[in-house]
């Protein structure tokens, strides 16, 4: 499904998607319909059209009422790494018996509990094959988690894996590769597009370069995987 928001930044209009549709910012995809970037004389506006991963999200009258609830019972982190009721012991039993029958050993434990999100830590001498190329594999694992937390009725638990501080390592490096790529499109004035990335990190790029006043970005590709232009405004 699709949903149409509007907001000063682009990261403004992107938080108060996640809001209204109650969803967390990895789990929809972002078109930007339109961009007037902040000026002396204008003030900054953004509107995007948000399209739903598999189907998740809600109505738009549902949706606010739930994410108050959900701020309303919302808990710190904690660090403890063992499981602490029977879905947590038969989510870390399945991520540890997948990568297992994978051909590598591999210890899950608990790396954060946050309101309806769940974090798994994996450390495995055989880290660099679990995370893959630009991450998918671990992506791959971090799906199979979530289908199967929905398997065991809990649809409402975001499940993220990680391994190494990939999920880090991998953010900052894409914050630096945006900023490098807006320098290369400036001293070039050529368009570059960049390697095909997930809803999430193509949002990091998008959002990263958002403030830059002559410099465009938008998403082309079908899928999941789709990839960012970057380009001088005036190119368009």
């Amino acid at each position: 499904m699709t949903y149409e928001y509007e907001g000063k930044t682009e990261k403004e209009a992107i938080e108060k998607a996640a809001q209204e549709l109650g969803l967390e910012k990895d789990q929809f995809d972002v078109e930007i319909l339109e961009s007037q970037k902040k000026s002396l004389f204008k003030t900054g506006y953004v509107k995007i059209r948000v399209h739903t991963v598999d189907g998740a999200g809600s109505s738009s009258e549902a949706a606010p009422a739930a994410q108050s609830s959900s701020r309303a019972e919302s808990k710190p982190a904690v660090a403890n790494p063992l499981p602490q009721d029977d879905f947590e012991q038969k989510l870390l039993s399945f991520v540890s018996e997948t990568v297992q029958k994978m051909g590598y050993e591999v210890t899950v434990e608990i790396m954060f509990r946050e309101d309806k999100k769940l974090g798994l830590k994996l450390t495995s001498e055989s880290s660099a094959i679990l995370i893959g190329r630009k991450g998918k594999n671990l992506d791959a694992l971090q799906l199979l988690a979530n289908v199967y937390a929905g398997h065991l009725g809990r649809e409402d638990v975001r499940v993220i894996l990680d391994t190494e501080n990939y999920r880090i390592r991998r953010e900052e490096s894409l914050v630096r590769l945006a900023y490098n790529t807006a320098d290369k499109v400036r001293q070039t004035r050529n368009s570059i597009l960049l390697e095909p990335m997930n809803p999430f990190e193509r949002r990091l790029i998008h959002t990263t370069l958002n403030d830059i006043p002559d410099v465009e970005t938008k998403s082309e590709g079908e899928g999941l995987y789709k990839q960012v232009r970057v380009f001088l405004k005036s190119m368009y």
